[in-house]
């Protein structure tokens, strides 16, 4: 008989259901008595043994359903080894519950944080597989992460109903899109959404070059532009400076976010009237499109596979759409970065869209 958990962590997604409902049903196929836990609201539930055992109804009708049944939390990672406020032993405390549940596996759903602390639990010597999820798709050694798409699918959605509006007032619309560090959502959904302008964290804008893009489709007789910002953009000016600078500015700003920064930006360089528009977390909810339903549903499947072969200390990856194991090892703590000189940009360059660096 298999004992195994699930636990997501983090920020929560579209398909967190529909992969731990993969998981689900391909153990049970090969194990029909297998023990199945939920552990509750992330790695705070293991560090203070909160879970349920789950039962295979449990897994049904939850293909379409957003967020996760077990729940979630942030528990940042670099403090993982300080001891809570009672002076508990976290790490200590999350392999307290893994022996006390008797478990073959945790099988860990989450971003880049969750899975720097999944390496630490496999490091101390706990079965772990994990499954790469996030809106971002910035985790390193997967091609593709769930929630991606259905991120996307939304926030050109929201860029698509901007379109009508901004065409009837004629004005410059911007859309702020999701992504701190990495601008894969931002990226794509500008480019599905047909932005006019989109500005990433890895590629550092000139405002100049922003408004020159703008000015041309005045002159070209366009009356309107829609920029897709991400939350995490960053001028070069701002670029240039150190972290601690950088955050010292950022606390003196004025501005809620870079958005609202930019577009005053705008409007004082050009005198068109701008609007700002945040999606903010519908991003993140709804049900998973098909495209998340179909990846979460084989992503849940390889991870039954690796447990019953009993291969641990892995994260299921895409790789030129196959399924494939990449020790944990070597995803802690890299991030998939959108390469400014990669083909992705040189093609949307080449159908006109700005990016703020020329």
């Amino acid at each position: 008989m298999k004992r195994i958990a699930l636990l997501t962590s983090g920020g929560d997604c579209q398909s967190l259901n529909a992969t731990m409902r993969g998981v689900a049903k391909s153990i049970y196929e090969t194990y029909p008595d297998a023990e199945i836990y939920g552990i509750l609201e992330g790695y705070k539930g293991l560090i203070y043994g909160n879970y349920k055992k789950m039962k295979p109804s449990d897994f049904s009708g939850i293909l379409t359903l957003g967020g996760t049944i077990i729940g979630t939390s942030r528990q940042p990672f670099k403090y993982m080894r300080d001891p809570d406020e009672n002076g508990l032993d976290k790490v200590k405390a999350m392999k307290s519950t893994y022996k006390k549940l008797k478990l073959d596996c945790i099988v860990i759903l989450g971003g880049n944080g969750t899975h720097k602390t999944a390496n630490l639990l496999s490091e101390e010597g706990l079965n772990v597989v994990t499954l790469p999820k996030t809106i971002d798709n910035d985790i390193w050694g997967t091609d593709m992460t769930f929630g991606f798409q259905s991120a996307v699918d939304i926030a050109t959605n929201a860029i698509d109903c901007i379109h009508t509006t901004a065409a009837s007032h004629g004005r410059v619309f911007i859309v702020e899109v999701m992504g701190h560090k990495v601008g894969w959502l931002t990226l794509h959904a500008g480019i599905a959404g047909g932005a006019d302008i989109i500005l990433l964290p890895e590629i550092p804008y000139d405002i100049n070059s922003v408004v020159d893009a703008l000015n041309k489709r005045t002159e070209q007789g366009k009356k309107f532009s829609i920029l897709a910002v991400a939350e995490g953009a960053i001028s070069k000016e701002d670029a240039a400076l150190s972290k601690k600078e950088y955050k010292k500015k950022q606390a003196k700003s004025p501005f809620p976010s870079v958005s609202y920064k930019i577009g005053k930006e705008i409007e004082e360089r050009t005198g068109q009237e701008v609007r700002i528009t945040v999606p903010g977390h519908t991003q993140r909810g709804g049900e998973p499109c098909a495209y998340d339903r179909v990846i979460s549903s084989r992503l849940g499947a390889a991870a039954a596979e690796l447990i019953k072969q009993e291969k641990y200390g892995y994260m299921v990856g895409i790789k030129n759409q196959e399924i494939v194991p990449v020790p944990l090892s070597e995803v802690a703590g890299k991030l998939k970065m959108v390469e400014p000189d990669s083909s992705i940009i040189k093609e949307a360059k080449s159908l006109g869209i700005c990016f703020g660096d020329k």
